[in-house]
């Protein structure tokens, strides 16, 4: 419905993808899908942060990359080592920054927001220290990382210091097109991970989105039950969905990134940082697809939501462009909303 042909799935599963048996398992449970999936194997075992995986053999089973998702590895001999062995196997790593002795569980940005809501606040400085450890050791290894979700204008100015062919940077949609303004009514909906930041911030994302420093935009999908969010704002859990949403929105809430930008960035960067194979639109090739009107004005809401679960802040949202469908290969979905 959001107008995905592949996805790449982190590990962050039930059982987690930590080893070849449950990377077989999803690689078999999703091959008849219209969608694509590419399976992403964790860092560590049970993305619990201490032990390092088989890669190896991870990798040699269809693991496209390696990842303990939105997890940040805090141990940095572990994400070294994974590093040094992502770079024997020609793989990457894709690294969360969050220093999780100084986010305060990521409850809200540290700034004028969580001052008023009276919150303890996520400060900047917890994703640009780790960061810049990220960039430290893939220097060491000399070997390539994704540095996953930044949500900081302070990432942004260490990264427009590089000059590396190995460092990639991604974004979540959702960064793009809110800031922390969204959570002055306690909205849990907007309660995600990594937080909204400032308005300077969002700026600052989508500024280096246009201009390249950032090469990918995803989608942040985290499907939760009514439950987890159900509760006060510093017990409800963090995240939203966002595959229906994530390419009306952009259009909608981040205007200046132009229709290009956005198909780079959701489409053909993703998939070349992959490793995967390039979709031609030529005769003799297989069809890979997304459909849209970018004129086209719609509301999402519960009755055409397509996912099991509710929590997404857009209900209710007016769109100014949508997703009409996606063919891939020999199938086709066309949205009817």
């Amino acid at each position: 419905a959001g107008g995905f042909t592949g996805l790449a799935l982190f590990p962050n599963t039930n059982p987690p993808i930590d080893d070849k048996s449950s990377l077989q398992f999803i690689i078999n449970a999703t091959q008849s899908l219209l969608v694509d999936f590419y399976p992403i194997g964790a860092i560590s075992k049970n993305i619990e942060g201490k032990e390092i995986t088989e890669m190896m053999d991870m990798a040699h089973n269809g693991a496209v990359a390696f990842s303990d998702g939105i997890k940040s590895v805090q141990l940095s001999g572990l994400l070294l080592r994974a590093l040094q062995y992502a770079k024997s196997i020609n793989g990457l790593i894709i690294h969360h920054p969050d220093d999780s002795s100084l986010s305060n569980e990521n409850q809200i940005h540290e700034g004028i927001v969580s001052t008023s809501l009276g919150l303890k606040g996520s400060p900047s400085i917890a994703e640009v220290l780790t960061l810049e450890r990220d960039v430290l050791l893939s220097q060491y290894a000399e070997t390539q990382i994704l540095l996953h979700n930044l949500s900081s204008g302070q990432s942004i100015d260490r990264l427009k210091q590089l000059d590396s062919d190995n460092i990639f940077a991604s974004v979540s949609y959702l960064n793009l097109c809110k800031s922390d303004e969204a959570l002055s009514g306690f909205d849990v909906q907007y309660k995600v991970n990594p937080p909204l930041r400032s308005e300077v911030d969002q700026q600052a994302l989508v500024k280096a989105t246009r201009k390249g420093v950032i090469q990918i935009i995803n989608a942040n999908h985290v499907p939760l039950e009514e439950e987890q969010k159900k509760k006060e704002f510093v017990y409800a859990e963090l995240g939203a969905i966002g595959l229906q949403t994530c390419f009306a929105a952009l259009r909608t809430f981040a205007p200046k990134l132009d229709t290009d930008t956005l198909v780079n960035c959701l489409a053909i960067n993703p998939r070349k940082i992959l490793g995967l194979e390039k979709i031609e639109f030529t005769a003799g090739h297989s069809a890979n697809l997304t459909i849209f009107d970018l004129d086209e004005q719609w509301t999402f809401d519960r009755n055409n939501n397509h996912s099991k679960s509710k929590n997404s802040p857009f209900f209710g949202q007016e769109f100014d462009a949508k997703v009409v469908g996606i063919i891939n290969g020999r199938k086709s979905h066309f949205n009817n909303y």
